[in-house]
């Protein structure tokens, strides 16, 4: 059985930061790519980060330079550092695992969500 924890969310002023952790079981990600996608208000769903198995990274153009996503294999655990926060950056965060070993769009396995509000 997959199952996959976030944790990390919470209220943050814009320019602040926050650090999304990913708890993953039932899945390694020695042989799945990870990664974040989010729903927020303003662009519906969409993805935000991805991570491969060589951990190469990806990102959408809007948080490119900001966000940072990372995994310890170790901790079979995927992690998003979120800088420069911004109010656009609002909405609910999931972690998702690919069927593969390389990123796609298409997440088969995904958390509960963590909400994540930039106000000041």
């Amino acid at each position: 059985q997959v199952q996959l924890v976030e944790s990390g969310g919470g209220v943050v002023q814009p320019g602040g930061s926050l650090r999304l952790s990913c708890v993953v079981s039932g899945r390694s990600l020695d042989e799945h790519a990870s990664g974040w996608f989010r729903d927020t208000p303003g662009a519906g769903r969409e993805g935000v980060a991805c991570i491969s198995v060589t951990d190469t990274p990806f990102y959408i153009d809007s948080v490119k330079g900001r966000f940072t996503i990372s995994r310890d294999r170790t901790k079979n655990t995927v992690y998003l550092q979120m800088d420069s926060l911004k109010p656009e950056d609002t909405g609910v965060y999931y972690c998702g695992t690919v069927p593969g070993r390389f990123c796609t769009k298409t997440y088969d396995y995904w958390g509960e969500g963590t909400q994540v509000t930039v106000s000041s």
